[in-house]
């Protein structure tokens, strides 16, 4: 076996990079591409593939890897489950093929998918539930290493690793899949949290709307100053209502952080902000790097918070937020021209309730950041996130 070349030291610190590498991605997707990238090259494969079925006959998701983008896509759509991937699938069992295409099941490729020989392939499982197959073809050997009798092909210890990697594969993406859940249910309770508080605080401002326009139009013959009065109280209870409104539009946007990322997420609710309100709200970024899916949604989380807070209640004529990479992570920074605050006057938990710095800073410190505030009367206040990155 050529994986443990260096001695049996080096090939246990070779898995436990691996293993660790899966254990530390919380998204299915990142799951999926980590467990084909480490068995790819644990087993020192050509190429490696994980694929996980759907309930149709072919795949919900399937990942490649050493395969390039351009070659992926002249291959043409994703394989149907026939063949050894079915075989792999219904039967549960690791296949191991010196030549997969002198097996009965082969059943051939497309002209432009690579030339495959040797063959190694494990069901992902959990308990009877199959999740997906990973499979490895053609085994790169060392130059010094000696050719077995059919030469160099995947060996028994080779499939004993990739079954080890399958089991651990199955409970990383098991502990993905109920991450996404229960972020899925967290949204859907935060969603929920957000429709109560704008029934309740736009209801309460219609009704009062209501009754004072009705007030207005009971004055206007005999006290047209008192009408007069009253119908300016119309105007900013109309303009408090179109507030709530603002606000809600802003939090009940989906984050699309999966797809668009966080830095176009941003830019796209400061956009709206700057478009809804009489405050300019601008938005820069510098190099910043893909981060954590938890640190993502965190900063954007805060940055939300702070926006809310200059927009709301700062009064502030000018909000500039800006995010930067700092070393592996990011440094968030909202700044606004507003009336600001005496930090020496308010209490950390009464300052956490008056501007929801309790709210932020326990984001910040969840995935492993820090968070400043800085502030006076009549200078605005400066409000800096910073996470380590992943």
């Amino acid at each position: 076996m050529s994986t443990p070349a260096a001695g049996p030291a080096a090939g246990l610190e070779a898995v436990s990079r691996a293993l660790l590498a899966m254990s530390r991605q919380v998204q299915v997707r990142d799951v999926l591409q980590t467990i084909t990238a480490s068995a790819r090259e644990l087993l020192q494969a050509e190429y490696a593939a994980l694929g996980v079925p759907d309930d149709h006959g072919g795949f919900a998701q399937f990942v490649v890897d050493g395969v390039s983008d351009a070659q992926w896509k002249a291959i043409g759509p994703l394989p149907r489950q026939h063949g050894i991937l079915a075989a792999l699938l219904e039967e549960a069992e690791p296949v191991r093929l010196g030549d997969v295409r002198k097996d009965p099941r082969f059943g051939g490729w497309p002209a432009a998918h690579p030339r495959l020989r040797d063959f190694v392939g494990a069901p992902i499982a959990d308990g009877e539930e199959v999740l997906g197959a990973l499979f490895l073809a053609n085994k790169q050997c060392e130059p010094d290493d000696p050719p077995g009798p059919d030469g160099c092909r995947f060996s028994a210890e080779d499939e004993a690793l990739l079954r080890t990697l399958a089991d651990h594969a199955a409970i990383a993406l098991t502990n993905a899949r109920l991450y996404e859940r229960s972020r899925e249910l967290t949204i859907a309770g935060e969603r929920a949290r957000i429709a109560h508080e704008l029934h309740d605080a736009v209801s309460q401002k219609l009704f009062s709307l209501r009754l004072t326009a009705q007030a207005a139009a009971a004055l206007v013959d005999r006290d047209p100053t008192r009408a007069k009065g009253e119908l300016q109280q119309v105007a900013r209870l109309a303009a408090d209502a179109a507030d709530e409104l603002r606000a809600a539009v802003v939090e009940l946007r989906p984050a699309a952080l999966d797809d668009d990322g966080l830095v176009a997420t941003l830019a796209t609710q400061v956009q709206v902000l700057d478009r809804a309100h009489r405050a300019r709200v601008t938005f820069t970024s510098a190099q910043v790097r893909a981060l954590p899916a938890a640190q993502e949604e965190a900063l954007l989380r805060v940055a939300q918070e702070a926006l809310h807070n200059a927009l709301r209640h700062a009064d502030a004529g000018l909000v500039e937020v800006a995010l930067t990479r700092e070393g592996r992570g990011a440094r968030l920074r909202v700044r606004d021209d507003g009336r600001g605050f005496d930090q020496a006057d308010i209490g950390v938990r009464s300052a956490g309730r008056h501007l929801g710095l309790v709210s932020m800073r326990d984001r910040a410190a969840g995935v492993g950041g820090g968070l400043t505030v800085q502030s006076a009367p009549g200078q605005g206040t400066v409000i800096e996130m910073e996470v380590p990155g992943g």
